[in-house]
């Protein structure tokens, strides 16, 4: 690392948006932990601008490699990046962005099994994900341990963005999921698998601006600027409609 990068260089790196925190508002995002469920379009995203505005210290998941797929929209999915596991491709992006930013990766799936063990002691978790069953697994499992979750999704050229905690509706509950104060067994799943209609298409701005969202819901989660999108409020928006921008109650 050059020289004049050691000592403050934190600050230096940081120091366009000092006109809009305070130092000690600042100082509390330095000292977050933030995990990120997934990093491929919208995790991307999210894990670059949360490295950016300065994080202190990132937990990362996600099990898949980068494909050729991939090139129309993750950030960190580049041709040297095809074939790597994107848990750890995107911890080495954010050492080449904030080196002051601390990353543990987790290789591996999410389940009901490791949910706990990846994403307790966070001050946020964001959900950089593309399927139902392990949104409801992180969203309960956040909303147990009184962890804000983050939520952000895309379909095609529409997205959403909103925030759960143990004061607001849960995410099963304000999307009016099948699985609903229902254990996971094998007939919650049939039924949540009617909801879904698999991997959604996406074109590459769509999760990238929705990533960029989340993150920065995470900074106002952690730092106590500006007002945060609570469940039962969501953002939504259409690209192909830009009057379609704004937030809604459901």
């Amino acid at each position: 690392m050059p020289t004049r990068y050691i000592g403050d260089g934190y600050w230096e790196i940081i120091s366009r948006q000092m006109g809009i925190v305070t130092r000690s508002e600042q100082e509390r995002y330095k000292d977050a932990k933030v995990t990120v469920i997934g990093a491929g379009g919208i995790g991307g995203t999210l894990i670059e601008m949360l490295a950016r505005m300065g994080v202190g210290s990132l937990t990362l998941i996600d099990k898949d490699a980068y494909d050729l797929s991939n090139l129309n929209r993750q950030l960190v999915a580049t041709l040297d990046t095809l074939g790597k596991v994107k848990s750890v491709s995107a911890k080495e992006r954010v050492r080449t962005i904030n080196p002051y930013v601390k990353v543990n990766v987790y290789n591996e799936a999410l389940v009901e099994d490791n949910v706990e063990k990846v994403i307790e002691g966070s001050d946020v978790v964001v959900d950089g994900l593309d399927n139902l069953l392990t949104r409801v697994i992180v969203s309960r499992k956040a909303r147990e341990l009184e962890i804000p979750y983050v939520h952000g999704a895309i379909y095609g050229t529409l997205g959403q963005v909103s925030v759960f905690t143990p004061d607001t509706p849960s995410y099963e509950e304000l999307f009016k999921l099948p699985t609903k104060d229902r254990a996971l067994n094998e007939d919650a799943l049939n039924d949540l698998s009617k909801v879904t209609s698999g991997v959604p298409p996406v074109i590459g701005p769509v999760p990238n601006i929705i990533g960029n969202v989340e993150a920065f819901e995470a900074f106002k989660i952690i730092t106590g600027i500006g007002k945060v999108t609570y469940a039962p409020k969501i953002f939504k928006y259409n690209l192909l409609d830009l009057a379609s921008f704004g937030v809604d109650e459901l």
